[in-house]
Formats: structure tokens, C-alpha cells, sequence
């Protein structure tokens, strides 16, 4: 089966927004983008060069529950022309991002196994928690290894910084 990343079912109408927030209900819908109700927002998204953003639904969108059991999949991906950024939502306490790495990170693969995402020059992945919205201070040489074997950069962070 192949997957479409790209759907246009799955895509919600392109922004240029400054700031907006990404949502997860934790139910049966898919995650969204948010404009006005910041008490729901798990992560927040600063766009102050007003790139088009065009953010895509992964769970319960591209990929649903039923399929693929035993593969985790991300909440959503933000895409610009030359960004790719992959975003898992938590709402929930330690321990949490070995989960969402996890997620991520096999999220990254069914992309790959599908799509030719060479035209994207910054990729990266975020794990996002409602919970901890303080920024997680990762090792760099860590974070340029990970780079380096995936073509990601990593952040755990409930900021998402488009620039």
C-alpha cells in the first residue's frame, strides 16, 4: 500500500500566520492547526517571515488507527517550500519522549518509503509536550550525529520556530 503524505484531504488551507498553535484532542480527530484558543494549543508555532505554512494531518488522516499495527506514527507535519517538519503532540507526564521519538522517527521512514523529500533543505522533528513546555537541552554532538544518520535535526521543545 502506498501512503500519499501529501493528500490534499489531510491538508489544512496554507498560512502565513505569525503564531499559531498546533492541537490535539487525544479522540477519534486528527490534530489542527489553531488561530484564537491558546489554552488548547500543545505546541506554538512562530513564523515571523510569514513563509506559507501548510500544515498536514498524519494520524488519523494519512495513516488511521487500524493500519499498520505496531508502527507508531506522528500528529501532523508542517511544510513549506523548503521546510519538512514532523510534530508529535503529548499532553502527558514523564516519561514521554522515547514515545514520541519513537513516533517520529518511524513516521520519518514510511515518508522516506513513499516520497522523495530531497527538496525540502530543512527537515526536522519535534516532540512537543503540553506538560512541559520548558526547553529540553539536547547534547550537540548527539544532535549532529543524529543529523547526520537521518538527515533530521531533533528538537523537544513546545516551540516550533519556522525560519
Amino acid at each position: 500500500m502506498s501512503l500519499d503524505f501529501f493528500n490534499e484531504a489531510c491538508k489544512y488551507p496554507p498560512t502565513s500566520a505569525e503564531t499559531f498553535g498546533l492541537c490535539d484532542d487525544n479522540d477519534s480527530v486528527k490534530a489542527y492547526p489553531d488561530f484564537e484558543n491558546t489554552a488548547n494549543w500543545i505546541a506554538e508555532v512562530r513564523n515571523r517571515n510569514h513563509l506559507e505554512i501548510t500544515v498536514i494531518a498524519i494520524d488519523k488522516c494519512i495513516l488511521h488507527d487500524h493500519e499498520y499495527k505496531g508502527r507508531g506514527r506522528c500528529d501532523c507535519m508542517l511544510i513549506t517550500d523548503t521546510h519538512l517538519y514532523l510534530v508529535e503532540l503529548k499532553d502527558k507526564r514523564p516519561p514521554w519522549q522515547e514515545e514520541a521519538i519513537e513516533q517520529l522517527e518511524s513516521t520519518m521512514q514510511f515518508l522516506e518509503e513513499n516520497h522523495d523529500i530531497t527538496q525540502f533543505k530543512k527537515k526536522k522533528i519535534y516532540a512537543c509536550n503540553k506538560k512541559k513546555k520548558r526547553f529540553v537541552v539536547m547534547d550537540n554532538g548527539d544532535n549532529i550525529a543524529y543529523f547526520r544518520k537521518t538527515g533530521f535535526r531533533k528538537d523537544i521543545q513546545a516551540r516550533i520556530v519556522v525560519i
